[in-house]
């Protein structure tokens, strides 16, 4: 019988997975609306209270996505003054949703990697991965990859989606 070879295992193929840089832990959100009065009114001076009251611990090195989640109509000072209290804790303070923390951090991650190993090299961008990786951050990660790989594909090596070749 004749042996079964793994022509992947042994090309020059490099696969960037960003499932391996996923912050899970790392960033957080935080929800304004629970030092509102009924989760809709600010009253200034409760609110400066709870806010100097409040535990910051848990967000420390953390990226925290700022939000309310009603409909409360807010001053933009109200974001501001929980960023004076988070900043000494957090790493990042993002005013949005936890997807656009998630994609900060990625992207500073992705500005900070070595991309060495992969110049002139064949690389597949993996698209499965078990954590949700929003799409945006392929956008970034190609970016990145192209200015140094000699190829760039999406998917899986067993079913790649070519995206760029290097010009000759």
């Amino acid at each position: 019988m004749e042996e079964i070879v793994n022509k992947v295992a042994q090309s020059s193929l490099m696969v960037f997975d960003l499932e391996d840089y996923y912050p899970d832990d790392h960033v957080v959100d935080l929800d304004v609306s629970q030092w509102l009065a009924e989760g809709f009114i600010l009253r200034e001076t409760d609110f400066r209270t709870q806010l100097k009251e409040y535990d910051w611990s848990p967000f420390e090195d953390k990226y925290v996505a700022l939000y309310c989640s009603t409909d409360a109509i807010l001053p933009a000072w109200a974001f501001a003054l929980v960023s004076v209290h988070l900043t000494p804790f957090a790493l990042k303070i993002i005013h949005g949703t936890k997807e656009l923390a998630i994609i900060e951090w990625y992207q500073d991650i992705l500005n900070k990697l070595d991309y060495t190993d992969y110049f002139q090299n064949p690389v597949i961008l993996k698209g499965c991965s078990k954590k949700a990786v929003p799409n945006q951050v392929y956008t970034l990660a190609i970016q990145k990859l192209i200015k140094v790989a000699k190829s760039v594909m999406f998917g899986e090596a067993c079913s790649a989606v070519p995206l760029y070749k290097a010009k000759k």
